[in-house]
């Protein structure tokens, strides 16, 4: 479940501008520093896309909708990171306080890291939210408004996929504790919950059903639950033209509450079901 929140730290300006945007240009000097203003809240984690209230994911509005003007009131610039040449509207970030950031690492304005958090040769988008102590691994991807909560672990490859439009979509949400594996991809608002380990190469979207293997119970449609291990499935399905595979996401063991990821448990679990490591 998803709601719209109606209060927002993001002055009501960007309602304003939003309703005339196709006339918004980089020469609008006052929308542009209405603009700037409110990303630069999202950017300090004063503000953000999407937040967990009772369960359920609410979106702040303006705030998509500031991200999105910025598209239209920012000019193309050009900015150098040592050899390294760019051309674009959006400037990288410049606040790391308490990041450890490897070179190599990319993260644009307008995306938060909370202190703790470990940036390896990745990429972070604008509107993404990072908190404490989480690790963004190599290559690994957090698109634009994201919601990654404390202390997760990307993986090598992992990819988190980003939504700008519309601006009442619902972002991807990773809970705290979260594990995804290496070259998972969790994109289309999908939603990964407390301490879930997701195994290597799984696929999960709003669409993909997650299916409880010890019953054959299909316990929702991308959201994975809370303390699991989950993987990626196939389940068949008859067609016309025959019977083919289509991708689920297997839930295949229950984790005690607090339970930390421990590596040989985990490849234990997944030998049990007959799944490569």
């Amino acid at each position: 479940m998803s709601h719209v929140s109606t209060l927002s730290p993001i002055a009501a300006v960007v309602d304003e501008l939003w309703e005339r945007r196709a006339e918004l240009s980089p020469r609008d000097p006052e929308a542009r520093n209405a603009v700037v203003a409110a990303v630069d809240l999202l950017d300090r984690g004063e503000a953000r896309v999407a937040r967990t209230v009772g369960g359920e994911v609410v979106v702040d509005e303006r705030a998509k909708r500031a991200i999105l003007l910025s598209f239209k009131v920012l000019g193309m610039a050009r900015s150098q990171v040592g050899d390294f040449q760019h051309h674009d509207r959006m400037p990288l970030k410049t606040s790391f306080d308490g990041v450890r950031v490897v070179p190599g690492a990319i993260a644009r304005w307008g995306s938060y890291l909370a202190p703790g958090v470990v940036l390896m040769p990745s990429f972070t988008n604008i509107g993404a939210y990072v908190d404490e102590g989480t690790m963004i691994d190599t290559w690994a991807t957090v698109g634009s408004c994201a919601q990654i909560g404390k202390n997760v672990h990307l993986s090598g490859g992992a990819g988190i996929g980003g939504v700008l439009e519309p601006p009442n979509a619902v972002p991807v949400v990773v809970e705290d504790e979260a594990l995804i594996g290496s070259r998972a991809m969790i994109v289309e608002g999908a939603r990964v919950g407390h301490g879930a380990v997701v195994g290597a190469g799984t696929i999960l979207s709003a669409s993909i059903p997650v299916i409880d293997v010890r019953t054959g119970e299909e316990l929702a449609r991308g959201r994975i639950p809370d303390w699991c291990v989950a993987v990626g499935g196939t389940r068949q399905k008859e067609f016309p033209g025959g019977t083919f595979g289509l991708p689920c996401v297997l839930v295949i063991k229950r984790l005690d509450p607090g339970q930390r990821h421990d590596k040989a448990a985990l490849n234990e679990a997944l030998r049990e079901h007959g799944v490569n490591t």
